[in-house]
């Protein structure tokens, strides 16, 4: 099957869904999934939803909410809690947090007679590992862009034909995937770990994750970006930086930057 041949899919099953609620978090797949609803339904039958819990980074919420108003659709803006559960970030942390999020997003779109609610998982979410697809599947959340086989390549490759703004966007994850199973996570851990990533982009390292381990910062960034690193003198200035943050002990691993690194220990991808 062709690549059109897979948008036609995915606007046949769109089609007829007749309007539907996208579960929005300004990432490359729910932007895309957003931006092709509205060229099939219109945005008057389109609505993003996006929850709002205290361990996605502020900086995407905000995001996200632009990238909405863009695109000229109703978006809602939910709170959510951290629960005790999630608190404790046990290994099936994501399939209890998507089921409570996707819960509170489900709820909201059949309170506004919204049937249909769809996620922006592709077909590149099988081969890894992802207890949330159990909850996505659980709740009966509907995802397009899986059904119609499109990959995230594709998807890359379609909003950037469509001058979708997200198109190059680097992957991102909940800030929770950056901490060790099994760890009470307050907020102030939260805190760190966004104003630490937030520090690398700024610098010019958008493909980033800063690992938590107690007052030990553990950066990953891609190994092609080493040299500039060290070079460039950003290694000095991103360990001070970090130090002010509330880290004793700033590394750089070695094994650079990969998407599911913790997944080894059971996380999910981030």
């Amino acid at each position: 099957m062709s690549n059109m041949d897979r948008l036609n899919t995915f606007n046949t099953i769109v089609k007829g869904y007749g309007k539907c609620a996208i579960a929005f978090s300004g990432g490359v797949d729910s932007t895309f999934l957003l931006a092709a609803a509205i060229k099939v339904l219109g945005k008057e039958n389109v609505t993003a939803i996006t929850v709002i819990p205290p361990y996605v980074a502020t900086w995407e919420i905000k995001e996200a909410a632009e990238l909405a108003a863009e695109m000229g659709v109703e978006h809602i803006q939910m709170k959510a809690e951290m629960s005790r559960e999630v608190k404790m970030n046990p290994e099936d942390r994501c399939y209890i947090c998507k089921t409570a999020l996707f819960s509170l997003m489900k709820e909201k779109a059949e309170s506004l007679g919204i049937e249909k609610l769809c996620d922006g998982s592709n077909a590149d979410d099988t081969g890894d590992y992802r207890p949330g697809m159990r909850a996505l599947k659980e709740l009966g959340i509907n995802s397009p862009l899986l059904e119609a086989g499109m990959t995230k390549q594709e998807i890359r490759n379609w909003s950037k034909e469509w001058k979708v703004p997200t198109w190059d966007k680097p992957p991102y994850a909940c800030l929770l995937t950056r901490i060790p199973h099994d760890r009470d996570v307050d907020f102030s851990m939260l805190k760190q770990i966004e104003d630490s990533e937030v520090a690398l982009m700024e610098a010019g390292f958008p493909f980033v994750r800063v690992r938590h381990h107690d007052d030990t910062a553990r950066i990953e960034i891609p190994t092609e970006d080493f040299e500039r690193f060290i070079n460039g003198g950003h290694y000095g200035i991103i360990s001070r930086k970090l130090k002010t943050f509330g880290y004793r002990i700033v590394t750089l691993d070695l094994s650079g930057y990969k998407m599911g690194n913790m997944n080894r220990a059971g996380a999910d991808n981030g």
